[in-house]
This record gives structure tokens, sequence and C-alpha cells, in this order.
């Protein structure tokens, strides 16, 4: 008899601290970091502000604090959704690389940090919760074989649930029976739709919307969970349950596979561009020729980006209407990419959908299948410049696609970018106690 919710269930249950390799705890310190940065980078933007403010007047009262300067506490699924959503509120928390449809900070840190400052939770307790959540949610992920996203389901709002409410299950010491409870709920509260990407010509805001209703759900499930809420055992392998309802394809083995032998935490890449991650090669190649080369943006005739069929098919729009759409598109990040510095995130501001040079640019941009590419998320860049020369870069250079994991001082480097609008030395005390995470006896302190 299949059993595979109920592994996953009693992995995340006895899972210590001490069991974590100290790669793995760094590699979870460094994308909690990197997460800090997204939320509080977004807290100002207009979205995120409509969110704020719905969840003060529905939320407030709570102890739990929303990552933005200034904002008031709230209840803890309130505080999960408005940090979860802060967190992809412009493309910049980490994912993972071949993409699963899992961004484990997004999701499931602001499930963590609500309950733990409502709690009072030590920082040891909240980094094993989340190196818990996020070996489950990961595994649920690559189950799915990412079909769910071509029924047209959001991954992170399916899958996202399921790790918030392990997270949010273990910091409120739900026993093994109530935290399946908790998985069962979870299941019920999956959703999020991919419509915003197919041809809407608005829309874009609710994809952020789908990561802070992970959390919540999250929240919500764990907290009734334990107040003797239940719900279905086998919600993941269930004949009626997540990967045959959500998914056309499917591998039950890979819940499982390598549980407790081998941590895939240490997997998650930080995004160096304010885009998706279909972008991110193509930018990172475009940047590698503009570099070596010295190219202006005055001197290209015409650029070639070749992908899979699937990212050009999902990620090919040549007129986004809206920010989001123009973060989602491939030809509009290349064509920003020549015209303005993609590392900071600013480039990509509501000028840039009106500003002619990347409208001009983006007429030269092409965005063409290649299904010979092995990497699903790999790509090929080839600038043709006025001169007549030609430029190359594939990406990834690596044979498995594998992505290297960002370090600490390339962490800072682009979190101290995220917030360098805001005071330096108490941005970095929240950057050097989430380095010491295991030390804190709380984590009321993350309040900015």
């Amino acid at each position: 008899m299949s059993r595979e919710t109920l592994q996953l269930v009693e992995y995340a249950a006895g899972l210590r601290y001490e069991d974590i390799p100290p790669d793995v705890l760094q590699a979870a310190k460094n994308t909690i970091c990197d997460g800090i940065g997204a939320c509080l980078f977004g807290f100002r933007l207009p979205w995120s502000q409509i969110i704020t403010r719905y969840a003060a007047k529905t939320g407030a009262g709570g102890k739990s604090s929303v990552l933005g300067p200034g904002a008031a506490k709230l209840t803890p699924p309130l505080a999960a959704l408005v940090n979860g959503a802060l967190a992809h509120s412009f493309e910049l928390d980490g994912a993972m690389r071949p993409g699963i449809g899992a961004h484990p900070y997004a999701t499931i840190f602001p499930a963590a940090l609500a309950i733990a400052q409502d709690n009072g939770s030590s920082g040891r307790q909240v980094l094993t919760a989340f190196v818990a959540a996020t070996e489950v949610m990961l595994r649920i992920g690559r189950a799915t074989k990412r079909s769910n996203e071509r029924r047209g389901f959001h991954a992170p709002g399916t899958t996202g649930p399921f790790g918030a409410a392990i997270a949010a299950g273990l910091l409120l010491e739900l026993d093994k029976d109530r935290l399946a409870n908790a998985m069962g709920i979870a299941g019920s509260v999956a959703s999020g739709l991919l419509q915003f990407s197919h041809g809407a010509k608005k829309g874009g805001m609710v994809k952020r919307l789908h990561f802070g209703r992970a959390a919540e759900g999250g929240v919500m499930a764990a907290s009734m969970a334990a107040d003797g809420f239940d719900g279905p055992h086998d919600i993941l392998e269930g004949d009626a349950g997540f990967l045959r309802v959500y998914c056309d394809e499917f591998d039950l083995g890979e819940l499982t596979r390598a549980l407790g032998t081998r941590f895939i935490t240490d997997e998650i890449y930080m995004k160096r561009f304010a885009c998706h991650g279909s972008a991110q090669y193509p930018l990172q190649a475009l940047r590698a020729i503009q570099v070596e080369q010295a190219i202006s943006a005055d001197s290209i005739e015409a650029i070639k980006v070749t992908a899979t069929h699937e990212l050009v098919e999902r990620h090919g729009n040549r007129s986004p209407a809206d920010l989001a759409l123009a973060q989602y598109s491939v030809p509009f990040c290349v064509a920003l990419g020549c015209i303005r510095d993609a590392r900071d995130p600013r480039a990509f501001d509501d000028s840039a959908l009106s500003d002619s040079r990347i409208r001009a640019m983006l007429a030269r941009v092409t965005y063409v299948a290649d299904e010979a590419l092995q990497d699903p998320m790999g790509c090929e860049v080839t600038l043709r410049l006025k001169n007549g020369a030609v430029h190359k870069q594939a990406l990834p250079p690596i044979p498995n696609g594998s992505s290297p994991r960002a370090n600490r001082d390339q962490v800072y480097e682009k979190y101290s970018i995220l917030t360098s609008d805001l005071p330096r030395a108490p941005m970095d005390e929240v950057f050097e106690r989430v380095q010491t995470l295991e030390d804190q006896a709380n984590l009321r302190w993350l309040a900015p």
C-alpha cells in the first residue's frame, strides 16, 4: 500500500538540527537572507501595498511582522499572506534550476516566520523547520514533472501550501497524526492559475498573490490541524489526491527518492535579475557577451535567443501590457538588458514599458525553440552586430545543467542592492543575525 504522504510527514517530524549538514544550513540561511531582501525591496510596490492594506484591515492585532518599514503587526495567516506576496513581488526570490515550480523562501519562510513570531520559536527551530519543509516541498515539485503547469496551474501556488503547512506545523509542535492532517488540509487550499501568462492583456499582479496565498494556506492548515481538524493522510498519492488531480503525468518515486540521505535544499539558486527564471540564463549569456566584447546597444543589429519549445511558448510575449508580464517575457527582458543594467532591479521600473530604446531593441529580438537543448531552462544567445560580427553564448555550460550556489558574499551583494535606500546599519544587522539564525533565541527582532 502506497503511503508517500506519511513517509514525508515522518521524515519532517523526525528531522533534527544536528542531522542537517553545515553546507545545507548555510544554503538555507543564504536563501532566507536573499528572500528578506526581496521582501524589503518589494514592500513599496503598488500591488504589495494593496495586499498590505487588505491584510491590515482583516488581520490587525497580531504579533507577526510584515517585512516592510513601518508596517503594522498582523495575525499569523495575514502576515504570511503579505510576506509571501512581498517575496515574489518583483521576481527576486530564489527558486530551483532546472525549474520544478517551487519557491522555498516565498512559500515556506513567511509561514514559518509568522508562527515563530507568534509563539516565540527559536532561530534553531525555524531553521530546522525551513529545511524539513523545503525537502518535502521540493520532492513534491519534482514528482509533478511540471505537468501541473501544462494543465494551467501555477506550480508555486499548488505545491507551496504543503511546504508552508509542514513548516508551520513543526513550529506548532504537531504530532505526526496532526502534521499529516495539516498536509491533507493543505491539499484542499492549493490554487493558482496561469491565465495571466496566456495572452492576457493585463492581470500580472495576481502572480504575486499565489505565493502569499500558499503561505497563508499553510498557516491556516497547520493551525486548524492543531485544533483537531483533520484531512486525508494520502493527499499526495490518493486516487483523488494532488498528483492525480493536478497533473497529467507524475512520478510517485520522486516523493521519497533519497529522502533522509540526500538534502536538496542546497540546490536552491539565487536569481541575479528581477525577472522570471526563464530569462535568467539569457540575461547571463547576454551580459557575458557584453562584458567580453564591450558591445554597446547601438552596435547591435539583431539578437536571437533559442530555448525549449515550452519556454518559448510560455515566455515569448512581445507586447507585455504591464510590468509583471514584462518580467515574464524573455524577449522583453533581453531587450531591456541591452539598454539598461539588468543587475539592478530598479531597471525594471514602469518607465521600461514605454522606453522607446527598449521597444526598438525588442523589435530586433527573436525567440525560437530548439528541442536539441538538454537543459529545460537552457538557452543560446546570438548577437549579430551592424559591422557583421557574430557573437554566441550558450548556457548552462555545465553538462548536468546545475547552477552553482551563491555564496554568502554574493548574497550580501544582492541584499545590499535591494536594501540600498534603507538605513545601512539596521539592514546589515538583520543580515548578520540571519547568518547566525541558530543562535537566536527568537525571531521577534525581525521587524524592519
